[in-house]
């Protein structure tokens, strides 16, 4: 049996765990990296070198086919039989089990004693209570009290939040990660990209149950006309180079009523599964969906290959349609899990298909929740949310205050009320992968001007002049420039200030002066700007400017005279000083 790399060190890690430790180990791998491979090997080495019995245990009844196709397809020598109810399948004499949980977990004397069990999709055990997998394990462990548990995920924490390993759970310890970011970079899973878009969603409003949104309120707000349309234009829009397009929505209705939309402005047809899909339809829409062919109906005629798949909450695990170049989440999801699950519908790769990448079309604001996926890192419960209080920007006074206020306690600015929809209808441009490069252009409404001092910075520090550019309400992206740094830095400032300033405007050596030249109007309005992020990094660069027309230098003698007069005073107030980061902060 060929391994790749990383599959063998998680065998081998396997095989070290349960000889030096006597817990429960658990492989985590990314979705599309061959964890049915894996559980192939550690069958056919249990069963040929160690002559024990193995189960192999999942949830749904496509992971049961692949991974007793798998095993078959590597071990044609080993006996494997099935116990699941939906394969109408019951058997329980053979060395290998492949067997729902359903289906078995108050049956574990029929099946008779394991040496080991495999868990597929470890993160659905139960942290705690008599849930099906710890029901069939405890009676497991009564006829064989030496049983040994291996669980295998992509995603090691639940919904509700939680390591899935814990010295008290059924799996103790990771014994074995690949990273997503690092399979990507290996060639063995798809990159993934996000695209277009600049309204974030805010589900603010939104409450919480288990761990996740409550469903109907998610339904509520998602299932809205104008955000429906606006979405449903953009999707069809953004994918026209795509072949295979997987949409998550919130609800039966809503699903409905996204495949319409896609359907009217596509052309196309776009099928959509839900709980209610009966066995057969929902097998003939995915094999179209994956390109296969489907036999034809009685009147002679063959179904095409569907381009959009619409589904709520069904097709998260367990299904594997490696063509899927496009993933659509409208739907917000509080679960970390969840989030990698539905991404990881297409990080497979699909070389025949013409597949170089896939698409992750994000209207929920989950990557801007949860940040880049491959970096997604889960507390335990009652460890607290960490981070800064909530907090906005006045704008016009600069000052950062919590969120809470109505008006501004500096200056007394008042809040015009929240006019923020729960949704978008566009998709986030947050990068779905660290390292993620996007540019975003932003028409920018007003530019403001002020010193920026280091906090705690020792006396003498040069000072920076600090510039926010307003591009919504409340929203504003920033730069630095350094006219009393030297070297490149204080060469950077001579180029940035000459492209803007009126000419004959004097270079300013200190950031005061250059601030008071600013606010005296002698720098060209910016009309537009280009951000760079980068998915991971904590500050955004502005790369671009469209700079409005230069100002008309005054009559000389004029301006250095009222530049005084209007600021007499050294105070750092009087020109809007910023200390609103710490030291090592500036991007410089």
């Amino acid at each position: 049996m060929d391994l790749r790399p990383y599959q063998a060190a998680a065998v081998e890690a396997v095989y070290r765990h349960l000889r030096e430790k006597d817990n429960n180990p658990c492989i985590v791998l990314p979705t599309g990296t061959g964890k049915s491979v894996v559980i192939a090997k550690i069958v056919s080495d249990s069963v040929r070198q160690w002559h024990g019995r193995v189960l192999i245990l999942a949830h749904v009844k496509e992971l049961l086919e692949q991974n007793s196709g798998k095993v078959k397809a590597f071990c044609p020598d080993i006996p494997i039989g099935i116990f699941s109810a939906g394969l109408k399948s019951r058997d329980t004499d053979e060395p290998v089990i492949v067997a729902g949980i359903q289906s078995v977990y108050n049956k574990a004397c029929d099946l008779g004693a394991f040496d080991l069990v495999i868990v597929d999709e470890a993160h659905l055990i139960a942290p705690d209570g008599d849930g099906m997998y710890r029901t069939f394990l405890k009676d497991m462990k009564v006829i064989n009290p030496h049983v040994r548990v291996i669980g295998l995920t992509a995603t090691p924490f639940r919904l509700k939040g939680g390591l899935i390993c814990q010295p008290e759970n059924i799996l103790n310890e990771v014994c074995y990660e690949a990273g997503l970011k690092e399979m990507i970079a290996q060639g063995y899973l798809s990159p993934l990209i996000s695209k277009a878009g600049r309204t974030e969603a805010n589900l603010d409003d939104l409450h919480i149950r288990g761990g996740e949104f409550i469903g109907e309120e998610m339904a509520a707000a998602m299932d809205n006309e104008q955000i429906v349309s606006s979405a449903c234009r953009e999707i069809v829009d953004l994918t026209r180079d795509r072949k295979s397009v997987l949409i998550f929505t919130t609800s039966v209705e809503h699903c409905k009523h996204v495949a319409e939309k896609i359907q009217a402005y596509s052309g196309q047809e776009c099928a959509v599964v839900t709980g209610d899909t009966s066995a057969g339809e929902r097998a003939e829409i995915i094999s179209r969906f994956k390109g296969e062919l489907v036999p034809a109906d009685l009147f002679g005629k063959t179904k095409p290959q569907l381009k959009f798949l619409c589904n709520v909450n069904v097709l998260t695990t367990g299904f594997d349609a490696p063509n899927t170049d496009c993933v659509v989440l409208l739907r917000p999801t509080n679960s970390a899990g969840l989030l990698i699950q539905m991404v990881g519908r297409g990080t497979r790769l699909s070389p025949g298909t013409g597949k170089t990448d896939c698409l992750v079309l994000d209207y929920g604001g989950n990557i801007l929740r949860h940040g880049p996926v491959d970096m997604i890192r889960v507390k335990e419960p009652g460890a607290g949310k960490g981070g800064d209080a909530p907090a906005k920007k006045c704008p016009q006074c600069l000052a950062l205050i919590h969120a809470a206020y109505a008006k501004c306690p500096q200056c007394g600015f008042e809040f015009p009320p929240s006019e923020k929809s729960n949704l978008s209808d566009k998709a986030s441009s947050a990068g779905i992968i660290s390292g993620q490069i996007d540019y975003t252009d932003y028409d920018v409404k007003d530019v403001y001007y002020c010193v920026h001092e280091k906090r705690y910075a020792e006396p003498g520090t040069p000072r920076t002049m600090r510039i926010d550019y307003q591009i919504g309400f409340d929203e504003f992206k920033s730069e630095w420039v350094c006219p009393e740094h030297t070297g490149y830095a204080r060469d950077k400032f001579l180029k940035w200030w000459r492209e803007r300033a009126a000419l004959g405007c004097p270079i300013p050596s200190t950031a005061r002066e250059a601030v008071a030249l600013a606010n005296q109007g002698l720098l060209a309005a910016p009309e537009r700007i280009t951000v760079r992020s980068v998915a991971g990094e904590k500050f955004d660069r502005i790369t671009r400017w469209v700079l409005k027309d230069r100002p008309v230098m005054r009559e000389p003698g004029d301006d250095s005279a009222e530049i005084e007069s209007e600021y007499p005073s050294n105070s750092p107030g009087d020109l809007g000083v910023s200390q609103d980061f710490d030291p090592d902060d500036i991007p410089f």
